[in-house]
């Protein structure tokens, strides 16, 4: 799928995995975040994505010009789930708004683990 903005001299479409890739990338900036995770097929338990796969532990739903993003986060031990998601959120939206035009209707934080960085 992809989201699509008229103009007066055509169309603008953005793929879904171009606004998972800017929503990834700017989750990653969150203070307190250690990466995306995507369900591994083999065992159903939760893995942590290298960086170039981030958008695989993201989904985003477009409708015409509005946008909801479902991120799969691992966070670091030790920090206050609710103040990071918090802090994701606001940040994934500002940028995606910004870079895409697009509104942002909702975002969804599934925190699917918690590491211990070193």
């Amino acid at each position: 799928m992809s989201a699509k903005t008229n103009t007066e001299f055509g169309y603008i479409s953005i793929d879904d995995n171009v606004i998972a890739t800017i929503a990834g990338l700017s989750a990653m900036e969150s203070y307190g975040i250690v990466g995306m995770a995507s369900k591994n097929a083999t065992d159903g338990f939760f893995e942590l994505l290298k960086w170039d796969h981030l958008s695989k532990g993201i989904k985003v739903y477009t409708k015409e010009d509005n946008v909801t993003i479902d991120l799969h986060v691992i966070l670091e031990y030790g920090v206050k789930i609710s103040v990071v998601a918090e802090n994701i959120i606001e940040r994934v939206k500002f940028t995606v708004e910004n870079l895409t035009g697009l509104k942002v209707d909702k975002i969804n934080v599934n925190v699917q683990g918690v590491r211990v960085e070193k």
